[in-house]
């Protein structure tokens, strides 16, 4: 009888010990970004420069709402709570409170495993990736999320984020390196003094 429970007990401990839990991100990279808004018919393509450490992120963003098209320079300080958005067709410069938190662009510690796939052909060498899905609920917002990220190296992929407010916002990650190349990344644009 003590030979059943042990084995069903070691069998438990094998099964949930299989289940992936919350991963480490990079906590600084550079890479490219597409975000859609589909409910204000809005997207979003850029090129960030992400630094967790210190609660900072750099974008140069190419904006499309409906037909419309603009191009901008956005630092964001979330220490200091200040945004600098840097009009690159007029060159003026917009510099307001930031009044939402920093988001981890990565698994969020407190995430729950959702599911995992293959992203990729499967059967082809070095042409896929396995891809992990966690989600949960922040807090501090009530704002919904599922990230997405590589498995195992836990390289971002994809964020989804919804609420009553801003409705369903998603974001896709390629072209990811590991740190961060220009130190001056996160100097305020001079056009901005």
């Amino acid at each position: 009888m003590e030979r059943i429970v042990f084995c069903i007990v070691a069998l438990f401990v094998v099964c949930y010990a299989q289940v992936p839990t919350p991963c480490q991100s990079p906590k600084q990279w550079e890479g490219d970004m597409v975000l859609f808004d589909a409910s204000k018919d809005f997207t979003e393509k850029s090129r960030i420069i992400y630094d967790e450490t210190n609660m900072r992120e750099r974008t140069i963003e190419e904006i499309e709402v409906g037909k419309e098209r603009d191009y901008y320079e956005v630092l964001r300080l979330f220490n200091e709570r200040k945004e600098y958005r840097l009009n690159l067709r007029t060159k003026k410069c917009n510099v307001t409170t930031i009044m939402y938190p920093f988001r981890v662009r990565g698994v969020p510690s407190d995430a729950k495993f959702l599911f995992e796939g293959v992203i990729g052909a499967s059967s082809i060498p070095y042409e896929h990736f396995t891809a992990v899905t966690f989600g949960g609920e922040y807090t501090t917002d009530h704002v919904k999320y599922a990230t997405t990220v590589t498995f195992p190296d836990c390289i971002p992929v994809a964020d989804n984020y919804y609420n009553d407010v801003t409705s369903y916002v998603e974001s896709r990650y390629f072209d990811i390196h590991a740190g961060i190349t220009d130190p001056m990344a996160f100097i305020p644009p001079t056009e901005c003094a």
